[in-house]
Formats: C-alpha cells, sequence, structure tokens
C-alpha cells in the first residue's frame, strides 16, 4: 500500500507560527510521526509540501495509478479551492482531511471546507497525531466506494 500525504500552506511553518492554536510541533516533527506510522504500519507513504494551489492539483492528478490513498491538509485551501475538490474528485483516491486546529471552533470562514465533498473522512483538533490517525484509517481500510465500514 502506497499513501501520499500533502499538505498545503503554511504547513511548513509549524512550530513557529500561532502556538497557540498550532501548537510547538515543527513540519519536521510532523513528517516524523507519518513516516514513523508508515513504517509500524509496513506501508509506503510520501510527504509533500507546498504553498502554491497549483502544484498541489498536480500532485493530487499525479498520484492517479500510483497512490492507494491520500491524506491531506491543505490549509488555508480548504476554505477557498474548488481546483482541489475538482482534482481529488477526478482521481477518486480514498482521501481523508485532517487539520491540527479544531477548525469547527475558530473563525466562521473557517467553517466551510471545500474539499471535504471528496473525503470519507476529516480528522481535527489531534495535532500532528491526526496524521497518523488518518494513515491507519487508509490501512484498515475504513473507506469502501464511498462508505464508512
Amino acid at each position: 500500500m502506497k499513501i501520499l500525504v500533502i499538505n498545503g500552506p503554511n504547513i511548513n511553518m509549524l512550530g513557529i507560527r500561532e502556538k497557540d492554536i498550532y501548537g510547538s510541533d515543527t513540519f519536521d516533527n510532523l513528517i516524523e510521526v507519518c513516516l514513523q506510522t508508515a513504517k509500524e504500519l509496513s506501508v509506503e507513504i510520501e510527504c509533500y509540501q507546498s504553498n502554491h494551489e497549483g502544484d498541489l492539483v498536480d500532485k493530487i492528478q499525479q498520484a492517479y495509478g500510483k497512490v492507494d490513498g491520500i491524506v491531506i491538509n491543505p490549509g488555508a485551501y480548504t476554505h477557498t479551492s474548488i481546483a482541489l475538490l475538482d482534482a481529488l474528485k477526478a482521481v477518486s483516491i480514498p482521501t481523508v482531511e485532517v487539520h491540527i486546529s479544531k477548525v469547527e471552533e475558530r473563525e466562521s470562514f473557517r467553517q466551510i471546507s471545500y474539499i471535504r465533498q471528496a473525503c470519507y473522512k476529516t480528522i481535527t483538533g489531534c495535532g500532528i497525531n491526526g496524521y497518523s490517525m488518518a494513515i491507519q484509517s487508509l490501512v484498515k481500510g475504513e473507506y469502501n466506494n464511498g462508505n464508512y465500514l
């Protein structure tokens, strides 16, 4: 099994930005959690981060036929990007949306997630451990043709 972990804008600034919201874990810590979880579950993983919407769309499209699942934290593009939604719908790869903070308890504009329509599960407010939970969900096969198992 191969899983692609995609991170959007400013996720690379973890540990620097708004520690009261995102905590003190760094982007390197996040990558280490993903790699360690993949190792424990004997799956292949690729981690990718970009601050550019088109690059994220390209990465999703390139995953078609090559990965079995996607974990995505689109950052601010969660609330604005129909392009990411369309890319995820086009490739139809089982996807878990992850947010480090509890977006549902934040500003009103953060209550909208365009990509959620293409994801079978959303994990919020678990810090970087949410990535591990998302990887585990994909490996357990909690997705089956759009239905929870």
